[in-house]
């Protein structure tokens, strides 16, 4: 009976050992997603040698049988750290555990931490801050790993918080996520199993954030969980060559940093960052063979290391923090790699086929700075960024604004060292932001901005800018507004580089930028002038000659729709990469003047941080109740309505002095044929007054042919920037001469522009009937400025005052050119009732600061061909 039992067990036993070799042999071949199944079967008929072991021994049939076992398998498993798979050595144990509800999903977590059962000892999830001992890399890997971990190359969440319901709301793409707390994972895996400390959190897809997903977040600098991936669209002309540059901060010694490849399951070519026992290696496989480049030195752990990787077809070489380059190629003849899939960062996303790599979790830790063969790639999704998806994303903030806290809402902005500062709202200051200040002239500190409403269409075809500052450091943006958040598109920056004031713009059609030709004087007040007219642009700085340029293109139009910033931004991202420095500004702006109009710096600020004061006499509040106005290193003193004149504590030196220079201005008459041109000198009194028209044979006159070709034409184009106090009157006129004896032709070409009844009116006649069209939704003789267009093309016309609605026309017949021979008359005309055939019988009473045609011509009101009796225009 015992030889039959013996007989019986032997034949049992071959059979499964026949049984597990098949099993291992479908195991190399088959997917990732089928591993745990087959491990768990491998186990089952482990534990069944057991029980036919301890079955012959009772039976005294001889020594107990081992199980036959594949090579290839234990050659498969962790070649590339050469460890030895000691699973089926003589005397290992087993343990059996039997699950008769067990079903065959294939989403089932692969990686079980108490795999190790008899580990009981060993703190597999303890981490050391340490920088790994080469040669003991194997060793460490073997004793604090289990050997699922060690098999597979990975970490992974352990199984208590399986059996644990995730309850977390996590809203739309959200997922609720068991871990282990931090007590259970510094705890014995004994302990553990007795008491497990499990928390719920959710992983938010990018873009979402908060404990339920329930905030809008802009990552811009990121921290992965290891869990965690951003994804970029695939990447473009790199199939040859690669050239990266990648600054990160890493918590972890193992993880995928980045992956890309021609397949989701990373067979065929692929190019995968990794880190490694603390070592970089950069894998690639052109088709024919893995080529590997590994770091000489480690990451240093939770600091900034900086990565350079070049590739060109087989060959590639890794520089890390500046160390000694090293240099590797791949194998076989290919040399170019396709690239199909996204390009993920942070972890592999949802590639399969991750035993190719020697790691398989994601990277931990944070990234910034990333670019790829000259396109550096920006981390919030699209359109305001460049991913394209992205999950369990954070913020990087590397635990610094921890020992930050900020006062008053004030924000901590880690500054990409290992310090942080805070971000003061307006009306405070200090480290942390715990003192209340009264600003009056605000200064910058190099972190410091203030946002206001952009310009958006106000300043379509000109721009008139003007700022008085002191700027103590060579290189910083002073003003800045944009047209897209991803720094797309129309843009004005005027900022300094290297000394020099710069002003650059983009009307959509490239950019130009007009440079000062000496550098300022750092510590010293500076008053800056900037004027664009479509698409030319000049630059003044101080008493310099000032500077033209003309933009390229064919765009004479300027929209920036974004806010308006001073100082700096909140992102240096938001800059057009056009610029000369992306540099926040540092020093004080005393005045801020746009299209002849002074802002409130304060007052008119949406928000601000670290804003200080510059130190200025108005800070002692020397004017009372009364409003202190900077002027460079003095003040002046403005009455509010409502109190007593003359102010308290005026400047007096000061005020004598402008109003010496108000009264000269007024006895000034202008009755040659020079006419002084008008200044964009911001708070300063203008040195050269607009002109003024008395309504009384007072106009300016031109001939000139550079503004006849643009009146006689197919086409006019004309801007104009006026006030009027008079209700009727004419602004703009160009006809026929006529001889006084003889009655006027009805049909005779002429151009008319002015005010009937304090409303625009525009007539012309291109010589087959004449048109008039009038704008009834503004009037314009309150004595304010106002900017009106009159735009023809051909027989069509259109008028709009004030960026208010358009209203249009049409002449009657079949001509469509304007053909005039009286030159261009502008606020008025001789014999006015004579000239415009009865039409108008005076000029407009007011002013004309302004007269462009044609979108970039500036018609000069300094140098007309004629001036009679037009005065200076009294602001």
């Amino acid at each position: 009976m015992a030889g039959h039992y013996s007989r019986w067990l032997v034949l049992a036993a071959m059979s499964c050992c026949c049984l597990l070799q098949s099993i291992e042999a479908v195991a190399l071949t088959t997917t990732s997603d089928k591993d745990a199944d087959l491990a768990e079967e491998k186990t089952s008929f482990e534990a069944a040698f057991q029980e036919l072991n301890a079955t012959s021994a009772m039976m005294n049939e001889g020594s107990a049988m081992e199980p036959m076992v594949s090579g290839s398998a234990e050659a498969e498993s962790n070649e590339e750290d050469n460890v030895e798979d000691i699973l089926y050595m003589r005397g290992a144990s087993f343990t059996i555990h039997l699950d008769a509800q067990r079903n065959g999903n294939n989403t089932t977590r692969l990686y079980d931490e108490d795999n190790d059962a008899d580990d009981d000892d060993v703190d597999d999830d303890v981490e050391t801050n340490e920088i790994p001992d080469e040669d003991k890399l194997l060793s460490d890997a073997q004793v604090n790993s289990s050997p699922s971990e060690r098999q597979q190359g990975t970490a992974s969440p352990s199984s208590e918080p399986a059996s644990t319901p995730c309850t977390l709301d996590c809203g739309p793409g959200g997922s609720c996520y068991l871990e282990l707390g931090a007590a259970a994972v510094a705890a014995p895996r004994r302990r553990r199993r007795s008491s497990p400390a499990v928390i719920q959190r959710c992983q938010c897809p990018l873009g979402r954030g908060g404990d339920r997903c329930q905030h809008e977040t802009e990552v811009r600098s990121p921290r992965f969980t290891g869990l965690s991936w951003l994804a970029f669209p695939p990447l473009h002309a790199a199939y040859k060559h690669v050239q990266l540059e990648l600054e990160f901060r890493p918590e972890a010694w193992d993880g995928v940093l980045l992956l890309a490849g021609e397949r989701d399951d990373l067979q065929g070519d692929f190019m995968a960052l990794i880190l490694h026992h603390g070592y970089v290696e950069f894998r690639f496989d052109c088709g024919s063979g893995v080529g590997i480049v590994r770091s000489s030195e480690t990451v240093k752990l939770n600091e900034w290391n900086v990565l350079s990787i070049y590739r060109h077809r087989w060959d590639a070489w890794l520089q890390l923090n500046q160390e000694k380059r090293v240099q590797g190629r791949s194998k076989g003849l290919f040399s170019r790699i396709t690239f199909r899939e996204p390009l993920f960062i942070g972890g592999p996303g949802n590639t399969s086929g991750l035993e190719r790599l020697p790691v398989r979790q994601g990277f931990r830790g944070c990234v910034r700075n990333l670019e790829v063969n000259e396109h550096r790639y920006h981390f919030p999704l699209a359109p305001q960024g460049d991913a394209i998806n992205g999950f369990d994303v954070e913020k990087c903030t590397a635990d610094r604004c921890s020992k930050v806290p900020c006062s008053h809402g004030g924000k901590c902005l880690t500054t990409g060292g290992d310090t942080a500062v805070c971000l003061c709202p307006l009306g405070y200051t200090g480290d942390l932001c715990e003192t209340r200040v009264d600003l009056q002239v605000p200064s910058f500190n190099g972190s410091s901005y203030l946002r206001y409403a952009g310009l958006a269409e106000t300043s379509l075809s000109w721009l008139e800018l003007a700022v008085t500052l002191k700027p103590t450091t060579p290189d910083g943006v002073i003003l800045y507004n944009g047209h897209h958040s991803d720094a797309t598109g129309d843009f004005i920056a005027l900022y300094l580089a290297q000394g020099h004031v710069q002003f650059t713009f983009d009307l959509g059609t490239g950019c130009a930028t007009l440079r000062s030709e000496k550098p300022v004087r750092l510590g010293e007040w500076i008053e800056v002038r900037v004027s664009r007219t479509g698409r030319l642009a000049s630059l003044e700085v101080e008493d310099e000659p000032a500077q033209e340029i003309m933009a390229p293109g064919a765009f004479t139009q300027l929209s920036l729709p974004l806010n308006l910033y001073l100082g700096g931004a909140p992102s240096a991202e938001m800059y057009s990469p056009k610029m000369k420095t992306k540099a926040s500004f540092v020093g004080c702006v005393q005045t801020v003047v746009l299209n002849r109009r002074e802002i409130g710096i304060l007052a008119e600020a949406l928000g601000g941080v670290n804003v200080g004061n510059c130190g200025h006499a108005c800070e002692a509040r020397p004017c009372g109740d009364a409003e202190c106005r900077p002027l460079r290193e003095r003040f002046t003193c403005r009455c509010r309505p409502g109190l007593p004149h003359p102010c308290p504590a005026l400047d007096e030196p000061r005020q004598q002095q402008q109003q010496q220079q108000q009264q000269q201005q007024q006895q000034v008459e202008v009755t040659s044929s020079v006419l002084l041109t008008p200044t964009t000198s911001g708070p300063r009194e203008p040195e050269l007054p607009v002109p003024s028209f008395t309504g009384s044979d007072s106009y300016l006159h031109y001939d000139d042919a550079d503004t006849m070709k643009r009146i006689i034409s197919y086409k006019v184009d004309i801007n104009m920037r006026f006030r009027a106090s008079s209700n009727s009157g004419l602004l703009l006129w160009s006809g026929r001469q006529s001889d006084p004896q003889e009655q006027r032709d009805s049909n005779e070409d002429f151009l008319a522009l002015g005010l009937d009844q304090g409303y625009l009116t525009l007539a012309y006649n291109l010589g087959s009937g004449e048109a008039v069209l009038r704008y009834n939704l503004t009037r314009l003789d309150d004595d304010l400025w106002h900017r009106i267009r009159a735009v023809r093309n051909e027989q069509r016309a259109s008028l709009v005052v004030d960026n208010g609605k358009v209203v249009s026309a049409e002449s009657p017949g079949q001509l469509r050119q304007l053909n005039t021979d009286t030159g261009l008359y502008v606020g008025g005309a001789p014999s006015i009732a004579r000239t415009t055939g009865g039409r108008y019988l005076k000029g407009i009473v007011g002013c004309i600061s302004d007269l462009v045609l044609d979108s970039d011509y500036s018609v000069a009101l300094s140098s007309p061909g004629q001036a009679t009796n037009t005065h200076t225009c009294i602001p």
